[in-house]
């Protein structure tokens, strides 16, 4: 994401201490003998320039939780946004947002109200942030764990500071610290590409789905042939067809289903970025080709469980695109989506709370990238 200029990320991670080594049962064992009780959740905040950001969203799924999306359908006034944030903590975690528009206003970002008498006036702001939120609740053995505006405030902190700018962090961190897809470990993961026009696209999922990122027959990961590049230098040239025995091993743990037999609720989030100049129309179209890459990574999707919701954002630093320009932007970013599902994948480490385990896919088939 942070490969499109101006658009910063930075996470906040609330997690409880891992169980010491060899505590308890193995990544694909029991329910969390030896762990400690406490958060597994976090905040991650996608941060506009000064200036805002053009931005439109998609909202696929039956149970989304949401904050300011309304703003962004093109009928409505406000054009710029200050920042997205993503969040565990289902409806309670839409508080972090709070705590994005406390440090917005300190640093004098937001849309700007010029009503009222006195210098003042031009002081008077109110921050725009969409936010959305995935369910992780209990996921850490603390129910009452979740993020705040403290934890809002902290991530958008992260955006600002020097680490705002560098390589994404994926994995357990952030909104996708209490993620899973299916019965494995889900995640952050992030990825762009760079365009004919010289345009970046990119995208950052929080991957926290019912459905299953992995084809049961195969072991293989639905998304991994939308790599880029081909042969040695391909994306995702380093993973293997699983072994046999390892397959078949997790197929009769339940690792490789989706969760929809269960009482998991869930929720897959995405931001989409590009410096090319859009409307808040195209920014909408963006997003729902963002939710069709979320569509080739994870079966079943957009499900009665999931709130799936995906965000575009357009900085406009660079010129707007022409038709088939803008057709090469709005396929390149729905790849971005499924490549960054493929990431968060295989950035995810196994967890182990009181509330359950949920093995990383590297862990439960771990022939598939030596």
């Amino acid at each position: 994401m942070t490969d499109v200029p101006g658009l910063r990320v930075g996470h906040e991670t609330l997690r409880a201490p891992s169980p010491a080594p060899g505590a308890g049962s193995g990544a694909a064992g029991g329910a969390g003998g030896g762990a400690e009780a406490g958060p597994l959740t976090g905040s991650t905040v996608v941060l506009a320039p000064p200036e805002g950001a053009v931005a439109g969203v998609d909202v696929r799924g039956a149970a989304p939780g949401t904050r300011e999306t309304d703003l962004l359908d093109p009928r409505r006034l406000v054009r710029r946004i200050n920042a997205v944030l993503l969040t565990g903590g289902s409806a309670y975690g839409l508080a972090a947002a709070d705590g994005v528009m406390r440090g917005l206003e300190s640093d004098g970002w937001g849309y700007p109200l010029t009503r009222g008498p006195g210098p003042a006036a031009s002081e008077r702001i109110v921050p725009i942030v969409p936010a959305a939120v995935v369910f992780d609740l209990g996921r850490g053995g603390d129910f009452g764990a979740r993020p705040d505006a403290a934890t809002g405030l902290a991530a958008y902190r992260a955006a600002t500071g020097p680490a705002g700018t560098g390589p994404v962090v994926s994995g357990v961190v952030g909104a996708g610290t209490g993620a899973v897809v299916g019965a494995l470990k889900g995640g952050v993961g992030s990825a762009s590409a760079v365009l004919s026009s010289g345009a970046t696209v990119a995208a950052l999922v929080v991957l926290n789905a019912a459905g299953s990122a992995v084809h049961q027959p195969t072991g293989e990961l639905y998304g991994a042939r939308f790599g880029l590049g081909s042969g040695a230098e391909a994306e995702f040239a380093a993973l293997r067809p699983p072994d046999p025995a390892e397959l078949a091993a997790a197929l009769d743990a339940g690792l490789l289903r989706s969760a929809l037999e269960g009482p998991l609720r869930a929720t897959t989030l995405s931001v989409l970025g590009t410096d090319a100049r859009l409307s808040k129309a195209e920014c909408c179209l963006l997003a729902g080709m963002g939710a069709d890459g979320l569509a080739r990574a994870v079966r079943p999707v957009h499900t009665m469980v999931d709130g799936d919701t995906t965000f575009a954002l357009s900085t406009g630093a660079r010129p707007a695109p022409e038709l088939a320009d803008l057709h090469e932007l709005l396929a390149a970013g729905a790849d971005c989506v499924t490549r960054a599902i493929v990431h968060a994948v295989l950035a995810a480490e196994s967890v182990r709370t009181p509330a359950g385990t949920w093995p990383a896919y590297t862990a439960a088939l771990p022939s598939t990238h030596p």
